[in-house]
């Protein structure tokens, strides 16, 4: 995490602190709140602290900005892959103020804010009309139901990108509808060690509806299960298909599953002028 992340879709991660409390099924499997607690830290719940930083880590971005700009080519942070930005917390607040100052100071990155919790965002920016143009808008959406209560709330901020994760991706997702107003669609399976399974036709449907729509399509990862491959070691899960056609999931873990769906990487990332 930090500078060069290793997070496909970003080129830099920036945490304001760590520490956050689970509120949908997406956070079930919790990848921040197993490594906090692998490295020494106890930060997940709501009684639990927050872990914050010196200035040495918020210069940072900071010489990211200056290296982009002696470059010429902006740079994408995503934040925060450890927290989430519009947690209500009133010990967050001096923080997020530092946050957006950062943002100001820093015009050569476009800062990924990324949320489960988009409907508290308007109350907790100090942009009141349109947001930033180094701000992009994004929320987790990792079902249908997720998707219908948390997409009016993203859609409703003036945000020059508006883009959500769909990772991890547990069930189908039509999106036809709200594809307009999004800029951006990022989707992956689970990885860890008790990971759910992604069915092959629910990514490939939200794939071919970014085809249709013109929206940018990233695929970050199978996760731990993927298609089966000939020869592979691992447990097998047979899923129906859309049409009842059997479907076989093999357990091949993150690196061996790769990203690749249907033979090729999609890595689409919005063209921001």
């Amino acid at each position: 995490m930090g500078e060069n992340s290793k997070i496909e879709w970003t080129h830099h991660t920036f945490n304001p602190w760590w520490g956050c409390v689970r509120v949908s099924p997406a956070c079930a499997h919790c990848y921040a709140d197993s490594f906090a607690r692998r490295v020494g830290h106890q930060l997940w719940g709501p009684d639990a602290p927050r872990r914050f930083f010196g200035d040495a880590h918020w210069a940072e971005p900071l010489r990211w900005n200056r290296e982009a700009e002696r470059a010429g080519e902006r740079k994408r942070v995503f934040c925060a892959s450890m927290a989430d930005v519009f947690e209500r917390r009133p010990e967050l607040i001096p923080w997020r103020a530092r946050l957006w100052k950062l943002i100001d100071d820093t015009p050569w990155l476009d800062w990924l804010l990324l949320t489960k919790r988009p409907h508290n965002a308007p109350a907790m920016v100090p942009w009141r009309q349109r947001w930033p143009r180094n701000v992009w808008f994004g929320t987790t959406i990792e079902n249908q139901h997720w998707a219908e209560k948390r997409l009016p709330d993203l859609q409703a901020v003036d945000a020059v990108v508006h883009f959500v994760s769909c990772e991890p991706l547990l069930g189908p997702l039509a999106l036809r509808h709200r594809l307009r107003s999004l800029q951006w669609v990022i989707a992956g399976g689970e990885s860890g060690h008790q990971p759910r399974l992604m069915h092959p036709a629910w990514v490939r449907s939200l794939r071919d509806q970014c085809q249709e729509a013109g929206v940018p399509f990233h695929f970050k990862q199978w996760g731990e299960w993927a298609p089966a491959i000939d020869g592979g070691a691992g447990a097998q899960r047979v899923l129906p298909g859309p049409a009842g056609e059997a479907t076989v999931l093999q357990r091949l873990g993150k690196r061996s599953a790769g990203r690749l769906l249907d033979g090729r990487t999609w890595d689409e990332v919005p063209s921001v002028a």
